[in-house]
């Protein structure tokens, strides 16, 4: 209750620091937030060109399998990779004044869920270019959302308070988050690797989280509970574990800033 009400006295500045940086991302941008809907249509046209007609990957409506799984994992890798540095940056205004330091971390989270927000506006797009039906099922995808964003929350507290003794871990989980798109099925069918490989697989929680957006929007299918409680278990793991991270590091951080 009392870490609650002080998210509560705190929530304005959430608000305005979300505010700050899509002002800041969008700032002389022509276009402005529209490349929110452009970036992810642009990407999905060079990728299904490569991927459908060089390597004749054969996937039924393969754009809209790419968008699907490539939404998911910019969120997350966006929202987590930014939050890396959120608590080291704002170290001028933490020595000055009060502030939850796990606010830092959460807006970054937030700013890159208004982002997909608007991503999903290109996979509407390119449902309707498709022919794809919307069915009562597609009403169902802000649930794979919510499990990514709860997961995300859980990393990126851990990640940003990891990179306050450790800077390295920026450079090193760029790395980390490109084996981490490959090893997820976005940009090609899981039936492509042996079955050895799929079990490996199905360990990566991000698989679960794409797999869950594609049966609702794309295959018109609601996932069972085994794989709901799969996607909890998952996202709320990682959310116990990032919380119990984060609190125990958080008083050292003045002295690494």
């Amino acid at each position: 209750m009392k870490y609650f009400q002080t998210f509560l006295r705190y929530k304005y500045l959430l608000l305005n620091l979300i505010n700050r940086d899509i002002k800041v991302k969008y700032r002389r941008s022509v276009l402005g937030i529209l490349w929110s809907v452009l970036n992810p249509l642009l990407m999905m046209a060079v990728i299904a060109t490569v991927f459908s007609h060089i390597f004749k990957f054969q996937i039924e409506n393969f754009h809209l399998y790419y968008l699907t799984g490539a939404v998911i994992y910019n969120f997350i890798s966006e929202a987590t990779s930014t939050s890396m540095m959120s608590v080291f940056s704002s170290a001028a205004l933490i020595k000055k004044v009060y502030i939850p330091k796990y606010i830092f971390p959460l807006e970054k989270c937030l700013f890159a869920f208004v982002n997909l927000l608007f991503s999903l506006v290109a996979v509407a797009i390119v449902m309707l270019i498709s022919g794809v039906r919307f069915t009562f099922t597609a009403l169902l995808f802000p649930v794979p959302i919510i499990y990514a964003l709860i997961f995300s929350i859980g990393m990126s507290l851990i990640l940003s308070a990891l990179t306050v003794f450790f800077r390295d871990i920026v450079h090193i989980y760029g790395v980390f988050l490109t084996a981490w798109m490959y090893a997820t099925p976005i940009i090609y069918p899981m039936e492509a690797v042996s079955e050895r490989i799929q079990t490996v697989m199905k360990l990566n929680p991000m698989y679960y989280y794409v797999q869950y957006f594609r049966d609702v929007v794309l295959y018109n299918t609601v996932p069972g509970i085994r794989w709901n409680l799969i996607c909890l278990a998952f996202s709320f793991s990682m959310l116990i574990i990032g919380v119990l991270v984060f609190k125990a590091k958080q008083d050292k951080f003045v002295l690494y800033m």
